[in-house]
């Protein structure tokens, strides 16, 4: 399996790339591990994000305030940071506070609430510094947004345990996410906000996985939440099929812009393996990179993988497979029987989460009984399918909401 360290890189969303250097990044991280007293990708952002106080039960709301105007979202009318409990995804027990953004449109809410969308977002990094309700968000991301707020709905977004709060965000894992997103839609809907009792997630990417994970685990952890629908674009999936092919189509000795990810799921190994150490396996040059993720957001860290020209061998001395795949157990899906209708858009061009890939999961959803929606788009890629969708997918949103029968198209699937 020559190639496994290649195929985590596919499965997040691909962003805009910054610069940077190698000697620059040298300068930057020195220690192997964080300081004792914090974990990997921790840092103070403001008094906000952190919380003392007892947490009782997941999805209450402790406290709010306004966002600034560069994390607030073009066609909003109200901007808010949020940060409530939730339960730690890893060991399922533990409560913790994690922190996210809310998002209301113009003008007086209708009867009921605006209908509440809940949006999962994509690869941006482990480091606190990266959380969008601290960073904003990339313009693609504002511009997808502002199309749903215009269109007269309200947009909740997890930030997902770990990113911007204490403790490492286990990157890629699912129940996490899960959990983050299901108990911000909780805080939502609880507090005194005009939102309706009907949500519908939708998510790109790393965020495609998040919200097909928050419909799976709905029923067994948060059955109160009333999801409605699904939309999932570039679904990233860890078949056996799709990691084969994968595995086939990523020279070792090419230069690959895609290895930041690689970096980012070997956080998730040092979360769940204590004994893993990064310097058995990454290589003394890029050691500065591979460490920069505690600090750096992702398109930074691409930037200096694309700058130094970086290949697989170039950046690893052994391939820590047996480590990577205890990693693949933490980001795979509960279920995939989904209990929602649930739209897949594929961009046919995606190298991200290639046609394969996405193919294999509608195809074994499909068969699990879920109602899935299948599209392909020709002539779309991993970042344009997600504006390129939206003539589908809001008139999906809205027969969601509106309990419409919504028709499956697993007997005429477009692969």
């Amino acid at each position: 399996m020559k190639n496994s360290l290649k195929i985590v890189a596919i499965a997040s969303s691909l962003l805009l790339a910054g610069c940077s250097t190698m000697d620059e990044t040298a300068s930057m991280v020195k220690a192997d591990n964080p300081p004792s007293n914090m974990t990997l990708g921790d840092s103070y952002l403001s008094d906000f994000y952190s919380y003392d106080g007892a947490l009782a039960a997941p999805g209450m709301l402790l406290r709010k305030e306004p966002l600034n105007e560069q994390q607030s979202n073009p066609g909003a009318g109200e901007n808010v940071r949020l940060l409530y409990s939730s339960t730690d995804g890893l060991d399922g027990e533990a409560l913790l506070p994690v922190s996210g953004v809310l998002f209301l449109p113009e003008g007086a809410a209708p009867a009921g609430g605006w209908p509440l969308m809940a949006w999962t977002h994509g690869t941006v990094g482990i480091a606190d510094i990266c959380a969008p309700s601290w960073n904003g968000r990339q313009q693609q991301d504002r511009d997808h947004l502002e199309f749903w707020l215009k269109n007269g709905y309200a947009v909740v977004a997890s930030d997902y345990q770990g990113l911007g709060t204490a403790g490492t965000h286990p990157y890629l894992a699912t129940r996490p996410e899960a959990y983050s997103n299901l108990d911000i839609i909780r805080a939502v809907q609880s507090s005194e906000f005009p939102v309706s009792d009907k949500v519908v997630l939708f998510g790109q990417s790393q965020g495609a996985g998040a919200a097909i994970a928050t419909a799976a685990y709905a029923e067994g952890y948060a059955p109160d939440v009333n999801i409605v629908g699904a939309v999932a674009t570039g679904v990233p999936f860890f078949s056996p099929e799709a990691l084969i092919a994968l595995q086939e189509s990523r020279p070792r000795d090419r230069v690959d812009p895609m290895l930041g990810y690689n970096l980012l799921a070997l956080s998730l190994v040092q979360r769940i393996n204590k004994e893993f150490k990064l310097g058995d396996y990454v290589s003394d040059e890029v050691m500065p990179i591979a460490q920069s993720v505690q600090n750096t957001c992702h398109k930074d860290v691409k930037a200096k993988v694309i700058a130094e020209k970086l290949t697989h061998d170039r950046v690893f001395k052994q391939a820590p497979d047996e480590h990577l795949y205890s990693a693949f157990s933490q980001m795979g899906y509960p279920t995939l029987k989904l209990p929602v209708p649930t739209f897949v858009g594929t961009g046919a061009k995606d190298k991200d989460t290639p046609p394969r890939m996405q193919s294999a999961f509608v195809k074994r959803a499909c068969k699990a009984g879920s109602n899935i929606v299948s599209k392909l788009y020709p002539t779309l890629d991993h970042r344009a399918v997600v504006p390129g969708s939206t003539g589908d997918t809001l008139s999906f949103v809205k027969a969601a909401f509106a309990g419409d029968e919504i028709e499956s198209n697993c007997g005429a699937l477009p692969f």
